[in-house]
């Protein structure tokens, strides 16, 4: 399998917070931003592994700041780090002022995806080639998360730590 770039899985969307995506304090609900960041990070995914590609955890959401209504929504999505299987995928969501054109880092996440075949058994998928500096230091620290959550996964079963 051909190695490909972070860039290739690059995902830039754009939404706009309208009435229905907000809640009585007219910012948008943190529920429609967690539905934005999974079809993100879904996209990416599925950019890097050629196939379609389900969500197998997220680790967290940090909500950093209200988004209000009206507002413009950026979510920056690309795959930070790649196993056999499954890929964690990066998403930076910024709020852009639409008079100003200012933006502001409103959340982050990090999501794990499973490239499945038409069997919607997991696929190998092909290994991320981290180019730039930026995209060596997202591999490295997506490689710490990665062995802290297998680590907590395997206290969960009982197994001991290694």
């Amino acid at each position: 399998m051909r190695p490909r770039s972070v860039e290739e899985s690059r995902v830039i969307m754009t939404e706009l917070v309208l009435p229905n995506d907000t809640n009585p304090l007219g910012n948008i609900m943190g529920g429609r931003v967690m539905h934005l960041i999974d079809v993100a990070a879904a996209i990416a995914a599925g950019r890097h592994a050629g196939r379609p590609s389900v969500t197998a955890a997220i680790d967290e959401i940090v909500f950093h700041e209200p988004v209000p209504m009206g507002s413009v929504l950026m979510l920056l999505a690309s795959v930070n780090y790649v196993a056999r299987t499954s890929m964690e995928v990066g998403v930076r969501v910024e709020m852009e002022d639409r008079t100003t054109r200012e933006r502001r880092h409103t959340a982050s996440a990090y999501l794990t995806f499973v490239a499945v075949g038409e069997d919607r058994k997991p696929m190998q998928v092909p290994p991320l080639e981290a180019v730039s500096t930026e995209d060596k230091r997202r591999m490295r620290e997506a490689e710490e998360r990665r062995a802290r959550r297998l680590e907590r996964r395997g206290r969960k079963r009982g197994r001991p730590e290694a």
